[in-house]
């Protein structure tokens, strides 16, 4: 064992006032020593928090939920037997350097979707035009990046089925693919090159590249196959509670399957400064991450606060869950990973940060009650109502980590 491994390690508690004013300004001015705050997610939630957190730390880790089964995700999932990259693009994207220090010209093409209602002809020929590097999105970028993108492109056309509908399809989508496929399916492989590609400050990766689907079994006894039944989204919803979520093979095989945690992702987690449970769908963005086993045992080990922030406003798939109920379930979610050694609800939370004005005070005591400390604060601005104010919110983070 080296010297430096050998070190004792020890722990120590500080009193602090939210937020802490003098850590944020020391944030703002060095983002590249920013604290590691961890967040499970997927979908589009937390981005307007994500574009303002950036300005403070570049080391936040984002793992993000890869099965979406819906839009145009499912059209890549099912051409290509892969997991959702659709997640994976937005959170990159929402921390990408905006700066001209960035790449803007790429940050603009990755950003670009076709349009749903156009013939599909014509959006062949405009990617085509993308690929030859003519179409003006592409040609504003520089060399050799203008060359890997085009590269990435060219493998998806190649690739991709004779039929493939190009409508409403990400462009970032497109090339995540095609550099997929271009470096052997290894995830790591294209999430560094993208990352490079658009500057990201911090680090995202799907919490597994494996290609399973979600699936639901409801109070009622009813089952469910596949993400988009339930988030409510273009018309899918349900009128009964979930009861259970899990991991299944395909459509065609919903037969359970477990999927282990890469030891690498658990070592991020074990290093975080703060963990977050964030707003967003709560079963498909958020406890869908912790259906991987090891996660439970990763979270545990980590010696960091651990945070869950609610959803404001309506949230189809927490049909029937109270705050409380939500709390009971994140910690039953994680109990499930390792039955033989179950996780206390202190092991996995310790605290819910919350606007007053957006919860029951009947709620906040129930969540008191169960030993978890509520911090509540008024975090819906005038500016940013119905949603939380993503600058007072980062405000929060930077100073429990």
């Amino acid at each position: 064992m080296h010297a430096r491994d050998a070190r004792p390690r020890i722990e120590l508690t500080r009193t602090i006032t939210l937020p802490d004013d003098m850590r944020v300004a020391r944030c703002r001015r060095a983002p590249d020593l920013g604290p590691r705050i961890l967040f499970f997610s997927g979908g589009t939630a937390l981005r307007p928090l994500c574009r303002h957190l950036k300005r403070y730390t570049y080391n936040s880790v984002h793992l993000v939920t890869p099965f979406d089964s819906g839009g145009s995700s499912a059209k890549l999932r099912e051409a290509f037997d892969m997991f959702s990259v659709g997640d994976l693009r937005n959170r990159l994207i929402a921390l990408a350097d905006e700066t001209l220090q960035g790449n803007p010209e790429i940050y603009r093409l990755f950003s670009y979707r076709f349009e749903q209602e156009a013939e599909p002809a014509r959006l062949e020929r405009r990617l085509a035009r993308m690929v030859d590097g003519t179409h003006e999105l592409v040609a504003k970028i520089p060399e050799p990046l203008r060359r890997l993108v085009r590269s990435c492109l060219q493998t998806f056309v190649d690739r991709a089925p004779d039929d493939f509908d190009l409508r409403a399809a990400s462009v970032g989508n497109l090339v995540l693919v095609g550099g997929w496929l271009d470096h052997d399916m290894d995830v790591d492989s294209i999430v560094f090159l993208f990352s490079k590609l658009v500057t990201v400050l911090g680090s995202v990766r799907p919490i597994t590249d494996v290609a399973a689907q979600l699936a639901f079994r409801l109070e009622d006894g009813t089952s469910i196959v596949g993400q988009h039944l339930v988030t409510g989204k273009n018309g899918a919803s349900i009128d009964v509670p979930i009861a259970e979520m899990s991991l299944v093979r395909s459509f065609a095989d919903p037969s359970p399957i477990d999927i282990d945690l890469d030891p690498r992702i658990g070592h991020q987690i074990g290093d975080a400064g703060l963990i977050v449970y964030p707003m967003g769908s709560f079963f498909t963005s958020v406890l869908a991450n912790l259906l991987v086993r090891g996660v439970d045992t990763a979270i545990r080990s980590a010696r960091c606060p651990k945070i869950y922030v609610p959803s404001l406003g309506r949230d189809p798939e927490a049909l029937g869950y109270d705050l409380p109920a939500r709390v009971r379930k994140l910690h039953a979610t994680l109990q499930a990973g390792d039955p033989q050694n179950p996780c206390e609800l202190r092991d996995i939370l310790d605290y819910v940060v919350l606007d007053p004005r957006t919860v029951p005070a009947a709620e906040i005591e129930a969540v008191r009650e169960l030993g978890i400390t509520p911090i509540v604060l008024e975090l819906v601005s005038s500016a940013s109502r119905p949603y939380y104010d993503p600058e007072l919110l980062s405000e929060i983070l930077l100073s429990l980590a």
